[in-house]
């Protein structure tokens, strides 16, 4: 195998990786570390996930569109059921460079809590994750997901872990089985409406065989979350990749606001 056929074969194996990583790892689409409350009966939480990776993949690689310049804008509807469960629906859609605003998918995701009378140390949710992607935005176009949710509050500081699996129920990595896929959050209040934090977002490949560290993902998020009322949600950061599988800066903003009907419990 000549010097040329090798380079070749390494960049179709990281950009491989990088989509068969991307699909646990949220896909660039909903970039978030998962707090453990659910959404209230009888509210509805409605958030808009915003990202863009200012310096990503620059081209079609295996029938996948790139990702720089492409403005990723996901809807998620959540509507809480019971006091310890919740639904959420994610529309997923991308406009490219050249403007063209294209649907990339759906997924749905049950979601249920540890309640609060059993009075836990920290606290506990699981999320199950099913959903469809468009072949030009993954090449796996069926994926399904388990997110333990594992937080806590120390007066100022605030610590979430998401040890992900997630795996491809059809597509080109459906054979690789779960991947783990951790996420974690570290942030600090500064004042009371602005917290200052550090989210932790990677894909390490099958469960029992991790990727070498080279087709592994990492990227680091320096953020910053705003109280701008117990209806409002808001959190935005800057992502940087630390491995050439990974897009290498995103720019991302999650704006929420929560609907109230009929004069629903606070959680």
């Amino acid at each position: 195998m000549d010097r040329r056929t090798r380079v070749l074969l390494g960049l179709v194996v990281c950009a491989v990786a990088l989509r068969a990583g991307t699909a646990s790892a949220q896909n660039n689409f909903e970039i978030q570390v998962y707090g453990s409350e659910t959404v209230a009966p009888g509210s509805t939480m409605v958030e808009l996930h915003s990202n863009v990776a200012a310096e990503g993949t620059r081209q079609t690689t295996d029938g996948v569109l790139r990702t720089q310049g492409a403005f990723h804008e996901t809807l998620e509807i959540t509507q809480g059921i019971t006091p310890w469960f919740e639904t959420g629906f994610y529309v997923f859609t991308s406009i490219q460079p050249d403007t063209t605003w294209e649907w990339v998918g759906d997924h749905i995701r049950p979601r249920v809590r540890a309640p609060e009378s059993w009075e836990l140390p920290v606290g506990l949710s699981l999320s199950a994750e099913l959903g469809y992607q468009r072949r030009s935005f993954s090449t796996d176009t069926w994926t399904m997901e388990l997110r333990p949710i594992i937080d806590r509050q120390w007066k100022d500081w605030y610590v979430s872990f998401n040890p992900t699996f997630g795996r491809a129920i059809k597509g080109e990595n459906a054979g690789r089985g779960f991947e783990f896929s951790p996420a974690a959050k570290v942030s600090y209040s500064m004042t009371r409406t602005v917290a200052f934090g550090v989210e932790y977002y990677g894909s390490l490949g099958p469960v029992g065989h991790f990727d070498r560290v080279h087709d592994q993902q990492h990227q680091i998020f320096p953020v910053i979350d705003l109280d701008l009322g117990p209806q409002w949600e808001f959190n935005a950061g800057v992502g940087v990749g630390l491995t050439p599988s990974t897009d290498r800066l995103i720019i991302k903003v999650i704006l929420g606001y929560r609907f109230d009907w009929g004069g629903a419990a606070r959680r």
